[in-house]
């Protein structure tokens, strides 16, 4: 319920409340704020559960194009074109295995494409990294 309410908003929250109200009737505020929390919160978990108890199978059936509104919070429309234009496809320019030149490369970085690199070995205690002769 209020997720997006941090640290910083709650504390400005308090100290408002410590001036406007004071520090004599804080805590009874707070604990009238606590107990009406509460109970929307028992309302609304009994409403759900009537609504449940009344509409039966058809109640999931319902809720269903609300999570999927629910899901439409993380919207990336980037991710969303991608995935449509492309089906998801991890290569969708169909640019792996394809080789450049007649010495088999990308041409970024002298790799073959396709070909997976092993990982370097670790190096052992005293020993130095290899120096690269293109890093020249």
């Amino acid at each position: 319920m209020f997720d997006s309410v941090g640290w910083g908003e709650i504390l400005v929250l308090i100290i408002a409340g410590l001036f406007i109200l004071g520090p004599e009737r804080l805590p009874e505020a707070a604990s009238w704020l606590a107990k009406s929390v509460k109970k929307v919160r028992d309302f609304a978990t009994g409403a759900r559960e009537q609504l449940r108890e009344e509409m039966g199978p058809e109640f999931d059936q319902l809720r269903k194009p609300l999570e999927d509104l629910r899901g439409l919070r993380n919207f990336d429309p980037k991710r969303v074109v991608t995935q449509h234009l492309f089906d998801g496809d991890a290569d969708p320019l169909g640019l792996k295995g394809i080789t450049n030149g007649s010495n088999g490369t990308n041409g970024t970085n002298g790799t073959t494409v396709g070909q997976p690199q092993a990982a370097p070995e670790p190096l052992k205690p005293g020993e130095r990294p290899p120096i690269d002769p293109d890093a020249t």
